[in-house]
């Protein structure tokens, strides 16, 4: 009885060490069509999130892959909108020396290829559009409006689109 109890045990951490481990995963395909407005490009990407907070968040780590673009990579984001609309950039992705990170944090973008990284509340910026009423700092916020489908990642080229060439709608794919 003793050694099933131990084994109830054993399993049961093993369990909730493999739930944590997994977190919340957040993906958006990208591309021109979703920008506002559209963007005729041969351009594609792929955002992926990792939430790993077991019910507090204060981090995610991203990847984001793109290629294909008509233009010159000045920079890439999360913003704040629901689909179709253009809202104020609340996380950088990554910066170049046209574009930098006023946080500093970001890795340099590739022309093609994938960044990486992790962001946590010093990487939120406050929003641009005040009427959003975005913080800087205010990673739960962020994550929230992820969560519900109400950010999508980008990423900006010049001179051809320095809106951006491609964006995707940020959703939740597992748990």
């Amino acid at each position: 009885m003793e050694r099933l109890r131990i084994f109830i045990m054993v399993m049961a951490g093993l369990l909730a060490t493999a739930t944590l481990a997994r977190g919340e995963s957040l993906q958006a395909t990208l591309t021109g069509y979703e920008e506002s407005p559209s963007v005729s490009t041969v351009a594609s990407g792929d955002f992926r999130a990792i939430i790993q907070d077991g019910g507090s968040a204060d981090h995610f780590h991203y990847s984001l892959t793109f290629s294909g673009l008509q233009g010159t990579v000045s920079q890439s984001h999360i913003h704040i909108a629901q689909p179709g609309v253009n809202g104020s950039i609340v996380i950088w992705l990554c910066q170049t020396s046209t574009n930098v990170d006023p946080t500093g944090l970001s890795p340099q973008c590739p022309q093609e290829g994938t960044v990486t990284g992790r962001i946590t509340a010093a990487n939120v910026i406050a929003g641009s559009t005040t009427t959003q009423q975005l913080n800087a700092g205010d990673f739960i916020g962020a994550i929230a409006a992820m969560r519900a489908g109400f950010a999508y990642a980008n990423v900006h080229t010049l001179p051809l689109s320095p809106g951006g060439e491609i964006r995707g709608q940020i959703r939740i794919i597992g748990k």
